[in-house]
């Protein structure tokens, strides 16, 4: 029972928790002791089984309880990172990127790897040194589809719009410079700045799809969304001690873990 409670909340609220056990078990389990099940309750760190090629690193934000007398601020958003290795394993840490780094250092990974992001600074931060020493070859890599997002703010002829995707699919930024030139607006400013900081992070992505290589960080994205679709519930503000855990239970579902899984 304690399994299936913990299963439960990792998808759903409590309260909600509570109804689903009940109705399909005929057992009732009440939210506030599925609460404390899930405080208790060990999670250990996943552990990847192979060595993997490839990890996608983002973050996303969690709302915390503030102890105050502000009637005004009683809540703050928080963030937290999340990340998925190439061969299937995820893992999040709440405002902790040591421990982030611990857990890569320990984890199987090729020697020549590839690392990819959306752009922001706190993601190239942890990029640098992800895996340690047993990686010497580390490529950073923008995510293609954020690139293509904000190639989309910039106002242009569809003409021009589809010649500047294909030299960046074939990582031919040189060829770029001369088509935004004539741009003036701000929106083309903010672009050229934007590739002018990621240039040695353009691969030629046509040729790494071809080589089955990552391209995307849509896998850590998609774990992001499923985490906030269970900590983000309306209403829902965490106690900071509470917050790492119920981070982890949705990624520990994720991962099949055996704490969690029906096959243990």
């Amino acid at each position: 029972m304690e399994k299936c409670g913990l299963r439960t909340c990792a998808q759903v609220s409590y309260q909600q928790a509570e109804e689903q056990i009940y109705m399909l078990t005929g057992i009732r389990m009440g939210h506030s002791t599925l609460h404390r099940l899930v405080n208790r309750t060990t999670i250990p760190l996943a552990e990847s089984k192979v060595a993997s090629s490839h990890a996608s690193l983002d973050g996303g934000k969690i709302r915390l309880r503030v102890e105050t007398d502000d009637a005004e601020a009683k809540s703050s958003w928080k963030d937290y990172k999340a990340v998925s290795l190439g061969n299937g394993v995820y893992e999040v840490f709440f405002q902790d990127n040591t421990a982030l780094q611990t857990w890569s250092i320990a984890e199987p990974l090729e020697a020549e790897f590839i690392v990819l992001g959306d752009g922001h600074d706190g993601v190239w931060t942890i990029a640098r040194t992800f895996g340690g020493e047993q990686v010497p070859q580390r490529i950073e890599v923008l995510d293609w589809f954020h690139l293509m997002e904000n190639l989309y703010k910039v106002q242009m002829l569809d003409s021009e719009r589809m010649a500047l995707r294909r030299h960046l699919w074939q990582g031919e930024v040189e060829q770029v410079w001369p088509i935004l030139k004539g741009m003036r607006t701000y929106q083309a400013d903010c672009f050229r700045r934007y590739l002018e900081k990621h240039r040695h992070r353009l691969p030629n992505y046509g040729a790494y799809q071809r080589e089955g290589l990552g391209i995307g960080s849509g896998e850590v994205e998609s774990l992001v969304k499923q985490i906030g679709e269970r900590v983000k519930i309306t209403g829902a503000r965490w106690k900071p001690e509470n917050a790492p855990q119920i981070l982890r239970l949705p990624t520990a579902y994720l991962n099949h873990s055996p704490r969690l899984s029906i096959c243990a």
